[in-house]
């Protein structure tokens, strides 16, 4: 799928990528509700229903990523929660295969990820994943969320990366569009980010289920 002479820089995001999505998509479908609810003397249902409507109004927003923005908005400690349900933070089949692959390469590996600080910590301290990679940014650091073109604005101009030999992978694709849109060549997406759900059917992108049809030649 990918001829590795022609890719000196691998660019991977993390939930959904290589972190199993179920923790992100439990957390926020169901265990932040189950609080909510507990706090507000609700059932989960009134819960969702007020819950949901918030969460679509900011998806591929720097909000929607922002621990802090929820934390206050739903006065919830929503990095302690994250915490609490920690051991359900896993790496996906094959990840550290491939990051050691590349990591043993000449090609510069970085992380881009949307996740706020807190959960990026957080994720890393759970699965050591961290020395895989050159550099570990989150969207965060620059004020615009990966969909967004002043995301990649920033992260080329901090990092200065070929577009024409670099190569993205990500389970999302309005993120996948926006690197597109901006001139990056080589993109991949996930068709199985949450372990608990149904293979995805993409169409508009090259795909994979794991990191092991990325190997050959690598």
């Amino acid at each position: 799928m990918i001829d590795w002479k022609k890719i000196d820089t691998v660019l991977l995001d993390m939930d959904g990528t290589l972190l199993d999505l179920n923790f992100d998509n439990h957390f926020w479908l169901e265990f932040v509700p189950s609080r909510f609810a507990e706090q507000n003397k609700l059932t989960i249902e009134q819960a969702k229903k007020q819950l949901i409507p918030l969460f679509k109004e900011m998806e591929g927003k720097l909000e929607w990523y922002c621990l802090d923005y929820w934390s206050d908005v739903l006065k919830l400690d929503i990095a302690g929660l994250k915490a609490e349900i920690s051991g359900l933070i896993t790496v996906l089949p094959h990840v550290i295969e491939f990051l050691d692959a590349v990591h043993n390469s000449s090609r510069k590996l970085i992380l881009v990820t949307n996740a706020h600080r807190a959960s990026l910590d957080l994720k890393m301290d759970k699965t050591c994943l961290q020395p895989f990679f050159d550099q570990i940014i989150s969207s965060h650091d620059y004020g615009a969320a990966k969909e967004s073109q002043l995301f990649w604005g920033q992260l080329y101009n901090q990092h200065a990366f070929e577009k024409q030999s670099t190569l993205l992978v990500d389970d999302s694709l309005a993120v996948l569009k926006s690197a597109r849109l901006y001139g990056v060549k080589y993109l991949i997406s996930v068709s199985k980010p949450d372990s608990r759900q149904a293979k995805k059917t993409i169409t508009d992108y090259p795909s994979i289920e794991d990191f092991r049809e990325l190997m050959p030649g690598l």
